[in-house]
């Protein structure tokens, strides 16, 4: 299996298109995929590798649903089946912190011009997290707030039984 790395920063590169530019510069100037997200969205490291391995796995058994492996990655991420539904988990103009996950295959990608890593890991916003994964206050009064990354994994973990 491929190594996953996750990163966690702030823009160096203002704007989402010329973000977005220079992160398929690095995929391929460092033969890799990278997928990037809004980090307030990414509910602890767990979320992230997890989804990733779930969307390699896809991949390598020919059930993926996106064409491209870092779509198949947001896919999970955000618990949805429809890419167009998923790409609400990407970074938009509004973004201020990113998460990476890098998937590698050998040497990792250059990306100091483009991410400024920070040692903050998941900072997760919990109103953002309960509207993108449409975790209601039935779930909440049932679970708990303190249960909302089990129910986002939840999620995660379910996405292959909604086909």
């Amino acid at each position: 299996m491929s190594d996953l790395c996750l990163i966690f920063g702030r823009p160096k590169v203002r704007g989402k298109e010329p973000f977005l530019a220079a992160l398929r510069k690095a995929q391929i100037e460092g033969g890799c995929v990278i997928q990037a997200m809004d980090a307030s969205l990414i509910v602890g490291e767990s979320h992230a590798t997890f989804a990733a391995e779930k969307a390699i796995r896809a991949f390598s058994e020919e059930r993926n649903v996106a064409k491209d492996l870092g779509l198949e990655i947001l896919r999970y991420a955000s618990g949805k089946r429809q890419i167009g539904r998923a790409l609400s988990m990407g970074i938009s103009e509004e973004t201020e912190r990113i998460a990476l996950i890098v998937v590698e295959n050998g040497t990792p990608p250059e990306i100091s011009d483009i991410i400024e890593v920070d040692d903050e890991g998941p900072c997760w916003n919990r109103a953002a997290v309960r509207e993108a994964f449409e975790i209601g206050e039935a779930e909440i009064e049932a679970a708990g707030e303190e249960r909302i990354p089990d129910l986002v994994l939840e999620r995660v973990a379910l996405m292959d039984a909604y086909r």
